[in-house]
């Protein structure tokens, strides 16, 4: 688990050295443990390491064959590298390390392109192949791992992150105005684009190949991607609850590979529950980690926020040594220059917590499980997909599904609010963007489970991997590497394969409700007890009924009273002030009237108050 850099001058010009090790100390908090560089003619590779597997000088990087005809640079995790290391032995090779790394370079030289299919995990790489004078890029299936990439000034630049890039001459950070309308619009980004103009992020489930005489384009290819579908499934639900919870226990047996310590996040819900519970049976005295709120100030369902008390019961049962942070008002203000120096750009939801969290456990071990992904493979947000149950056809579908979408605003204020940049985003559709997220799959959906398996692959594409930033930034801020067994292939392929029925028992339902209350989970479950249907039968073997039934929860603190009360002010110096570099871009009458609307109670708008804090600090840290 790493961070890598690296660029290509494709008019020839040497790769200078010192800009290499620049932009590697750039994001050296994701590999505290070594920097390495190198300059190969008009290529420089760039490496922080943060020591796994093999510690010893053997695993450093950028890393090469024996002839030099091959060298990589690599950020991830190879579960199954033993069984392809076994494998590749047999063919003749020889190893010196303990790596993956080392794996994942020679499968590559022998199998060329075709490699990343047999690997399990989570990774993003490049390597320099001499033979055929290119580099090739690669990222997991589910884009785990980030990877940036862009063209300036006849420069080809990568990283791990974005920022590694404001320190080689050739960037000038500048504001893309089509992200910022997309995150605006989705508080996320659903195309390739960042924050930072020029900037693309390497798609997930794709690999790239730039060639040393070309002008620094990489051609993508796709070789892998969702594909939930309803299929001729035979299984009974009970057969099938027993390849899931086999599966299952294999996929987090699989990520406890490691020569550092390794811990879980600990929440009161059934993932990292599970999670945890499996992997405490492999680890004795094992540590895990949970976040809580202070919730002296807090009201209404706001008060269900914290979870200590389930969390605090999981760890009783499965004899963790457990730690815990509280949250207060404060720690959100005082956080967030530094987050976003790390997130670079907002995503999904309000992520200080993830940040304290992934804090905390990083005082005490180097690994940390997650149950990020069991929501998203399992369907574990009824609420959404019963939006664009009844549909006529594939554009009733996008028009309900994308009005629900908009989580920021309503949709006929966007307009107004971008005001200042009108004539630049004036061409933006973004129901457009919210379209091009399906591709191939344009078809009019024929039946309820049809169109709950549309929702699966769009959340999956864009609300899954905007989460999985988010993880992957938060938690190398601290030199901790997080796991997702969820995303384990083997598991991701069956949970793709299972009939709809066995995830949600109300199909025919249709239940409305408004996207920003806090409330939406509670008032559903009261309702029908939907979402994970499969996954929380197969969990009640490992945690208890009043954990595998209980209503889903997100991770949040209660900001809407919080941005009301304690940090009123706060909000009020940073967006109320004509001073703030928001309004450069945004249109100060309308976007005020929108906080004043939370501020007084009107509306709840939370999420909208969080995300031009964000976007505030964004442009004072990176511009």
């Amino acid at each position: 688990m790493c961070g890598v850099v690296g660029f290509y001058n494709f008019s020839g010009a040497p790769a200078d050295l010192g800009v290499v090790e620049r932009m590697a100390e750039t994001i050296r908090h994701r590999g505290p443990d070594g920097l390495h560089a190198v300059s190969k003619g008009s290529v420089g590779l760039g490496h922080v390491r943060l020591a796994i597997l093999d510690l010893t000088e053997a695993g450093k990087q950028p890393m090469q064959t024996a002839d030099g005809l091959f060298s990589i640079v690599y950020n991830g995790e190879v579960y199954n590298f033993a069984e392809i290391r076994r494998e590749l032995v047999s063919l003749g090779y020889e190893f010196q390390s303990r790596t993956d790394t080392e794996v994942v370079l020679n499968a590559y030289r022998e199998w060329g392109r075709k490699c990343v299919s047999r690997f399990n995990g989570m990774f993003a790489f490049c390597i320099l192949d001499n033979v055929r004078q290119d580099l090739f890029f690669a990222r997991d299936r589910y884009g785990i791992k980030p990877l940036y990439y862009g063209v300036f000034n006849k420069t080809l630049l990568f990283a791990s992150e974005a920022k590694a890039f404001t320190v080689h001459p050739a960037f000038s950070a500048k504001l893309d105005l089509h992200a910022f309308t997309e995150y605006l619009t989705f508080q996320n980004i659903l195309t390739e684009r960042t924050f930072f103009d020029g900037v693309s992020v390497f798609p997930a489930g794709c690999t790239g190949v730039c060639s040393m005489s070309g002008d620094g384009t990489v051609e993508i290819s796709r070789y892998w991607d969702f594909d939930f579908s309803e299929s001729d499934y035979s299984c009974s639900q009970e057969e099938a609850k027993e390849e899931l919870d086999f599966l299952f226990c294999q996929a987090v047996r699989r990520q406890l590979v490691s020569d550092v310590e390794l811990g879980a996040y600990l929440s009161g819900g059934i993932d990292s529950g599970s999670i945890t519970a499996v992997a405490a049976k492999e680890l004795p005295c094992m540590k895990s980690f949970t976040c809580g709120f202070d919730l002296n100030s807090a009201s209404g369902i706001e008060l269900g926020f914290d979870e200590r008390e389930q969390a605090e019961f999981l760890s009783y049962l499965f004899k963790t040594e457990h730690y815990e942070v509280i949250l207060k008002s404060g720690d959100l203000e005082r956080i967030m220059p530094r987050l976003a120096w790390h997130i670079e750009e907002p995503r999904i939801g309000q992520s200080y917590p993830n940040f304290f969290a992934s804090k905390l456990a990083s005082h005490f071990v180097k690994v940390v499980l997650s149950g990020s992904g069991g929501d998203e493979i399992f369907a574990g947000y009824p609420w959404r997909y019963y939006r664009a149950l009844q549909c006529d056809g594939f554009e009733d579908y996008i028009d309900q599904y994308y009005t629900f979408w908009q989580r920021l605003i309503p949709n006929n204020k966007l307009r107004p609010l971008l005001a200042p940049v009108e004539s630049e985003t004036r061409h933006i559709w973004t129901r457009d963007v919210f379209r091009s997220v399906f591709g191939p799959h344009t078809s009019s959906p024929q039946t309820p489970a049809e169109s709950i398996n549309r929702s699966l692959y769009f959340e999956a594409k864009t609300f899954l991997h905007g989460l999985l930033m988010i993880e992957d930034k938060l938690s190398m801020a601290h030199g901790l590497e997080s796991r997702v067994p969820f995303l384990d292939n083997d598991l991701v392929d069956f949970s793709q394969k299972l009939p709809v029925h066995f995830k949600l028992q109300n199909l025919t339902k249709n239940v409305l409700l408004n996207e920003n209350e806090h409330s939406k989970p509670r008032k559903f479950y009261r309702k029908y007890k939907d979402g994970k249907y499969l996954l929380r039968s197969a969990m009640e073997r490992h945690v208890p009924n009043r954990i595998s039934t209980a209503a889903k929860k997100g991770f949040s603190g209660p900001d809407a009273s919080w941005f009301r009360g304690e940090s009123l002010k706060y909000v009020q110096d940073f967006l109320l002030s004509r001073e703030a570099r928001v309004w450069e871009y945004l249109d100060y009458s309308t976007g005020t009237e929108l906080v004043n609307e939370h501020l007084s109670g009107v509306e709840n708008r939370r999420l909208f108050i969080w995300s031009l804090l964000s976007i505030e600090w964004w442009l004072r840290t990176y511009l």
